[in-house]
């Protein structure tokens, strides 16, 4: 009951704290009829004998009515003023559940609540039963969709291009501490928010040959002659942007056989071998990202990057000819945004339907794509700058290979009349690396494909000028430009944290609700006794909302008093979980040998998946689950630490986890994070950074205040120098007790009793090789955990602390880094 009372003493009363004004009896009797309406007309069921989901369908439904005309309008509108499109490529769109999305930016939460409450439905709980869209790994499809949604809040015309898988990513279970991977299965009872669009299919060619034939006009052209086709058939889910005045389109592309089976096959006896064109087909948007340890995975991974582009393209021309006739005007009406490097083969793909389709010439057709297209570069690691096979890549696509060899040439004669390039120099802009066997480089093609390539943090930015694309933007001066990254506050404050979010419309006011900035306001008042409790009885009721989570998924009972330490990021070793991990179990070490030294409570709380071929990251998962296991069960640490790894990491258990965090984990290597977006997110919900001078970190730390934040560890440019210079892993352990007893209580088999040598690749590496600095950074992270515990003892500096991080959030809105796109990549004026 204590905890009851707790929460609720929090949470807003009365006026939702996004409505603008109190729902009227005629609004929520006109919510109910549509909602009954479509129970009965599109669900099939009388309200007796509905389910919550049945419920939930026919809430959404009776939404999406409302959506359809005012998406319909902004089209309309669009195409009449004569707009830019733009056209957003990604891989991924991590959209999450999308009811409390719709309502919170329909402005019809508390319509939405006493509708249903009067129709015996819960609404918390109808929202809890829609699946997660996990249609994304991480960061970069979460901010897809928090790109795609302040699109939609700026009025800015936007079709979001992507995949349907239907299997997403994938749901990850812990059995006995490992990860298992099964398919997400959100498509299972259909997805009422989608219209399927039968009439927008495509054609998507692969293999074959190409054959060159003479034109009409007496020159020679080529003719693809595909071996294999397959049909892009679209999906529309309508966007609502802020306050519902404005929607846009996010297109997901799914994957048929031009012939559901062989019937000719089935009719001869093998029913199998009939359907076996399909089932090539439609693996391209089974799932999102399938392994490619294989050469068939990777071969499939290459068919699913092409097959998106190459509907959406085919898509985007054709509607801008079906609109303005011309082809050479694309640049004048249209934007493609590359999203990372994944949809970078738009550019070879592009360059075919204007000289192949449209009969452009070579030239006005790659002054056209340049002028059209625009690059977002996400990350430094080699491993993410895709770079395919020449042999793989003529198989799959031996026109678009003829069309790269020639953009080489061009480029490269480009470049030697730029600067006398040595032979050594050309090799590094080429865009074939010769090396270890011939590869493409989609990075580069990307590049100098595109008229702006932008980084998305201001080191990340620093860091492409200098190091990874330094030889083409000597080639190409001032083409790299930085777009920090930035979250929608609408979603991760407003709809994830209502009760801060009504404190800070009481003490700032309303105006917050529309314009981020105004959060900056809230730190004048970090000194206020009573703006201080209030933040900290809002933390308190997020916490308690947490621990419910915990102990339902997990069945541990965790400490609301605690701090609460979390590391929520995709698993991957220049995240350093593992150093996080290290730190936890020296932690664990000297609470064990000092119990009355007056430590600060802990709760250790970790969640992220591991990409299912990562052997590294899923052992690494293994460890932090045994980890947990040992510490969570030491009547020694019981009151002082617990370790948690809750499973199955998506958009909605991060709206859970985020508000509640107190100490937010932004470890990477320094120069190896790009941005991130999870910094910002706890950040703006009150949690204190602890991290690396990498990515958004640099910014944030500008922006809250040195003393507001526990910056520790290596620069980019000591890391740099370190593996220029090398170093000796070994020597930094032995001179750290710490850190070596931790070391030694992982070879040892502490934490895996019964298998000593489970975790000796981890060791080995850490010990001799050491790639992502945890051990050059163990003792400075350290120091720098103490320093968080000797904040934390003081309630009132802390949440002063914690106001001034909320109030220095206000420039890392979305809304603020699509306004910087739309001005500096897309040239496209925004409504005023």
């Amino acid at each position: 009951m204590q905890e009851q009372r707790t929460r609720d003493s929090s949470e807003p009363r009365g006026l939702n704290p996004i409505a603008d004004r109190p729902a009227t009896d005629e609004d929520i009797e006109q919510f109910k009829a549509a909602v009954l309406a479509k129970l009965t007309a599109a669900v099939g069921k009388d309200p007796p004998a509905a389910t919550g989901r049945d419920w939930f369908f026919a809430t959404a439904l009776a939404l999406r009515d409302r959506i359809i005309h005012r998406w319909l309008a902004s089209d309309r509108a669009s195409l009449a003023q004569g707009r830019k499109r733009i056209y957003y490529l990604s891989l991924e769109f991590l959209i999450g559940r999308l009811l409390n999305d719709v309502v919170g930016n329909l402005r019809l939460t508390e319509v939405a609540r006493r509708a249903l409450g009067d129709l015996g439905v819960d609404y918390d709980r109808i929202r809890s039963v829609e699946p997660d869209a996990a249609l994304g790994n991480g960061g970069l499809g979460r901010l897809a969709s928090c790109f795609m949604e302040s699109m939609a809040s700026l009025g800015l015309p936007t079709w979001g291009y992507g995949i349907r898988y239907d299997h997403g990513l994938f749901r990850q279970i812990i059995k006995d501490g490992w990860q298992q991977e099964y398919p997400e299965e959100w498509l299972s009872f259909r997805n009422p928010w989608e219209f399927e669009r039968p009439e927008a299919t495509y054609d998507i060619l692969y293999g074959g040959r190409v054959e060159t034939v003479k034109s009409r006009a007496g020159g020679l052209r080529h003719v693809w002659q595909p071996a294999e086709s397959v049909r892009a058939v679209a999906y529309d889910t309508p966007i609502v942007g802020c306050r519902g005045a404005y929607v846009n389109a996010l297109r997901l592309w799914s994957a048929r056989a031009a012939d559901p089976m062989r019937l000719d096959v089935f009719n001869l006896g093998d029913h199998v071998g009939a359907l076996i064109e399909q089932a090539r087909a439609e693996a391209i948007s089974k799932v999102l990202y399938p392994s490619d340890a294989t050469p068939a995975g990777r071969e499939l991974r290459l068919r699913q990057e092409y097959f998106f582009v190459s509907a959406s393209l085919q898509d985007l021309v054709q509607r801008h000819c079906r609109s303005y006739s011309a082809i050479y005007t694309l640049p004048d009406h249209a934007s493609i945004q590359l999203n990372d490097t994944h949809p970078s083969i738009a550019i070879a793909e592009l360059m075919r339907i204007l000289i192949d389709q449209h009969n452009v010439p070579w030239d006005q057709a790659w002054d056209i794509t340049v002028a059209t297209c625009s690059y977002t570069n996400h990350t430094l690691l080699p491993e993410a700058l895709e770079s395919w096979p020449v042999p793989l890549f003529e198989r799959v696509l031996p026109r678009h290979l003829q069309i790269i060899y020639r953009i080489n040439e061009h480029h490269l004669a480009a470049a030697m009349r730029v600067h006398s390039l040595s032979e050594e120099a050309a090799a590094a802009v080429s865009l074939i690396d010769e090396e270890d066997g011939r590869r493409i480089r989609m990075g580069h093609l990307a590049f100098i494909g595109s008229h702006r390539t932008n980084g998305v943090s201001a080191l990340h930015s620093e860091l492409l000028r200098n190091t990874l694309f330094a030889d083409l933007e000597a080639v190409y001066p001032n083409r790299v430009v930085n777009v920090t990254n930035g979250i929608t506050f609408r979603r991760w404050l407003h709809q994830a944290n209502p009760g801060l979010t009504q404190l800070i419309c009481e003490v700032v006011g309303r105006r917050v609700l529309d314009d981020p900035d105004a959060v900056t306001v809230f730190g004048e008042h970090c000194a206020d006794p009573a703006v201080q409790d209030r933040v900290m009885r809002v933390k308190r009721a997020n916490k308690i909302a947490l621990a419910r989570v915990i102990r339902e998924r997990l069945g541990l009972v965790v400490d609301t008093t605690a701090l609460f330490d979390v590391h929520i990021k995709r698993i991957h070793e220049y995240k350093r979980q593992l150093l996080n991990l290290i730190e936890t179990i020296a932690l664990w070490e000297e609470i064990r040998a000092e119990p009355a030294r007056g430590w600060v409570p802990r709760v250790k709380i970790f969640a992220g998946k591991a990409a299912a071929g990562y052997a590294v990251a899923k052992l690494i998962v293994k460890l932090a689950n045994d980890i947990a296991t040992v510490i969570n069960t030491d009547p020694c640490v019981r009151d002082l630490l617990q370790v948690v790894f809750l499973p199955n990491y998506n958009v909605s258990l991060a709206e859970a986890i985020i508000p509640a965090a107190d100490l937010s984990e932004q470890i990477s290597t320094a120069g190896m994070e790009a941005s991130g977006t999870g910094n910002m997110k706890l950040a703006l919900n009150g949690a204190l950074t602890i991290g690396t001078l990498d990515g958004a970190n640099v910014e944030i730390r500008e922006r809250v205040g040195c003393e507001n934040i526990f910056i520790f560890g290596l620069h980019a440019d000591e890391v740099a120098q370190r593996r220029r210079n090398g170093w000796d892993a070994a020597e930094i352990i032995a001179g750290s007790p710490p850190l070596a007893h931790a070391i030694d209580a992982i070879a040892s088999g502490v934490f895996s009793s019964g298998d000593p040598h489970r975790f000796d690749r981890l060791i080995q590496a850490l010990r001799q090789a050491d790639d992502y600095m945890v051990m050059a950074d163990f003792e400075d992270y350290f120091a720098a955990q103490r320093r968080v515990d000797a904040l934390y003892r003081q309630r009132e500096a802390w949440t002063k602390a914690c106001i001034a991080n909320i109030a220095g959030m206000g420039w890392f809105s979305s809304d603020r880094a699509i306004r910087t796109y739309s001005e500096a990549v897309w040239q496209t004026p925004l409504e005023a």
